[in-house]
């Protein structure tokens, strides 16, 4: 058997590391700071997407495809956006290679130079509202609510496999509307629908607020947020969604005629959500024997592993796990029977609970005499002797328990690492230690900055359910209204 991986106590960040090759999620890939993932690991990413993608449709949204290339003047029309972003873009020059002239490899045609350079999307924006602008003409044709799948392209430095990569997938949402209440309306309509995916799908405890002004995305009036907290006490922003007023609507020339007949400009949105999550499911609920998946978003929901020594002892087992399987099947859980013969049944139990398959049913040989089967939860690493009767209904009560119990322990996690602190000391000293630090600020960017600067931690969000209590700034000791979320973040 494989040496375990590294503890969480020891190496948080080897542990993510191993774990997700391990656990066959993902690999890096031959192109620097990119990533392949594997089939188990985009198989996690389908489940969300189809979750996600039931979600938008179900308010009204229509996914469309726009490409993958963004002419730099579109960029450069909106200027905080195109300030914002361009740190990060890869730039397309020529269209054409031909061999070298010395015979060896191949050069770039310099006879083959773009009139216009191409930026490969960081985000669609501008693209999208160029497009948006032979669509809309009057307010009959708004609201205008349209999501794409695709991948991005951000050209980050320092990468990490789901958190952080020079290019991964993801969905943004771009909408149109005819009046600034419609577009803000959506933009907290389309934060909750990721707070409810999070909470109810991925079993993630999420704080759902707003970002300060230093930390907007680039071209937003004001964008909200989903912060999540990881096991090692850090911060994940998982989501976010965004006001852009008219920013963009301006910049591309995107007008409607509004009922009274008269010309004005769309207000806009925009929203997305990433193969980051991925890394918030790993951190959020794994543990030091591998991941630990919420059922909701496990490819394979329950596992039978047959235990024998003999071909017939298998064979008589196979003949009894038939009809469980089917029943278990028919209740639309997704359940795999292992009688794989190239590995014994104490490795495969070790693999599925390395994989965080939320259920492992045992078979063998005295079960067949007793009636019986054991169940195996990955959640609380227990397990009990079961009679075969009726266990595809107890199957089915436990992945919904499991899916409660996941969410219930990342929450009792939350609230014991969510501190208020009320002097700088206490607040340097806490940040260091990890968690939410609930802390007074006095709405400045400078103190924001300062306190960036001084321990790395930022302001996660000003929580919606925030309540007004008057308090002194823990840094500069000015008035302040309300505590705000810091953190250090990924």
């Amino acid at each position: 058997m494989s040496k375990g991986l590294t503890k969480r106590s020891e190496n948080y960040s080897e542990w993510y590391n191993e774990l997700v090759e391990r656990a066959d999620l993902a690999q890096h890939s031959a192109v620097k700071g990119c990533m392949v993932i594997k089939p188990y690991g985009f198989a996690i990413w389908e489940k969300m997407q189809r979750a996600l993608d039931d979600m938008f449709k179900a308010t009204g949204h229509q996914n469309a495809y726009f490409p993958l290339f963004v002419p730099k003047s579109f960029l450069e029309k909106e200027e905080e956006h195109a300030e914002g972003f361009a740190k990060e873009c890869a730039v397309v020059t020529h269209y054409r290679l031909k061999t070298n002239p010395d015979g060896k490899g191949l050069i770039v045609d310099p006879d083959a130079k773009l009139t216009e350079e191409l930026i490969i999307r960081p985000t669609s924006e501008a693209v999208i509202w160029n497009t948006y602008k032979g669509w809309i003409q009057s307010w009959r044709d708004l609201p205008l609510l349209i999501n794409q799948w695709c991948n991005i392209v951000r050209w980050e430095m320092r990468t990490r496999i789901f958190l952080r990569t020079a290019e991964f997938l993801w969905q943004e949402g771009h909408t149109a509307h005819a009046t600034e209440a419609e577009a803000i309306e959506e933009t907290e309509k389309m934060l909750g629908v990721y707070a409810t995916f999070a909470e109810e799908w991925m079993s993630l405890p999420v704080i759902q607020g707003v970002k300060t002004p230093s930390e907007r995305f680039a071209g937003a009036i004001d964008t909200y947020c989903i912060e999540a907290l990881m096991q090692d006490g850090k911060a994940l922003q998982s989501g976010t969604s965004h006001f852009l007023g008219q920013n963009f609507a301006k910049a591309f020339d995107v007008k409607f005629t509004n009922k009274e007949g008269q010309l004005e400009y769309a207000w806009a949105t925009s929203w997305g959500v990433s193969t980051r999550l991925m890394g918030a499911l790993i951190m959020a609920h794994s543990d030091d024997n591998g991941l630990v998946l919420p059922p909701k978003l496990a490819p394979i929901q329950v596992v039978i592993v047959p235990i024998y020594k003999t071909p017939e002892d298998l064979a008589k087992i196979s003949e009894a796990v038939n009809p469980i399987f089917e029943e278990i099947k028919s209740k639309g859980i997704s359940v795999k029977y292992d009688d794989d013969d190239k590995q014994r049944s104490g490795w495969k139990f070790a693999e599925y609970e390395l994989k965080g398959v939320p259920v492992r049913l045992g078979l063998g040989s005295r079960d067949l005499e007793n009636g019986t089967i054991e169940v195996a939860r990955r959640d609380t690493l227990t397990k009990e002797s079961r009679s075969v009767e009726g266990i595809a209904e107890h199957i089915s009560d436990l992945l919904e328990e499991i899916q409660t119990n996941i969410y219930d322990k990342a929450l009792k996690f939350r609230e014991e690492n969510t501190f208020n602190v009320d002097t700088w000391d206490d607040f340097k000293a806490q940040i260091e230690k990890g968690g939410f630090v609930m802390a007074h600020w006095d709405g400045t960017a400078e103190t924001e900055e300062a306190i960036k600067n001084e321990t790395k931690a930022t302001i996660r969000c000003i929580p919606f359910n925030s309540i007004e209590q008057a308090g002194t700034c823990v840094y500069s000791g000015k008035e302040s209204a309300k505590r705000v979320v810091f953190a250090k973040a990924y």
